[in-house]
């Protein structure tokens, strides 16, 4: 069984895979569990009401996947504090509990823009619908970013299709 563990452990999970799951292991085990779990819950909590606020007014809520765009092949895997800042704008979401996807929108520089559509609890139905109406207007989701080689020193690079 331990080698069927180290197996799927370590060929099933990234690098950085690894390390968000040792950190949260870690932070679990280290005696911070009765000091960050209820501040957490709490926070949780907060989250998820101004979540269920903005649905009142609306379906569905519009925004970018990430601060940036996507970065190149292997640009930030020494860097995992850039990594987990690339994050900042799904954590929210996962937080609250909610569904949500995120679609092509655009590129910059060759790279592909992620737009993310995030929808009340229980409606991926609707946010499908969101997602697949965005899709069928634009033409975003039939292209690629450029290859690597071709996207250095790029500005405003238009994919190809």
């Amino acid at each position: 069984m331990i080698d069927m563990y180290r197996t799927t452990r370590d060929q099933g999970f990234g690098a950085e895979v690894k390390r968000r799951i040792m950190l949260g292991t870690y932070t679990l085990s280290a005696g911070y569990y009765d000091a960050y779990y209820l501040k957490a819950a709490q926070v949780r909590n907060l989250i998820r009401r101004d979540f269920d606020q903005a649905f009142e007014q609306c379906d569905v809520l519009v925004g970018p996947t990430s601060p940036t765009v996507a970065f190149r092949l292997g640009e930030k895997t020494e860097d995992p504090v850039a990594m987990y800042l690339s994050d900042v704008c799904t954590i929210p979401v996962n937080l609250g509990g909610l569904p949500a996807i995120s679609i092509p929108c655009g590129f910059s520089d060759g790279l592909p823009i992620g737009l993310q559509l995030v929808g009340a609890a229980l409606s991926e139905p609707t946010l499908l619908r969101a997602a697949y109406a965005f899709e069928q207007s634009t033409p975003f989701h039939q292209r690629r970013a450029l290859p690597v080689e071709q996207q250095e020193g790029r500005r405003h690079a238009v994919a190809r299709a």
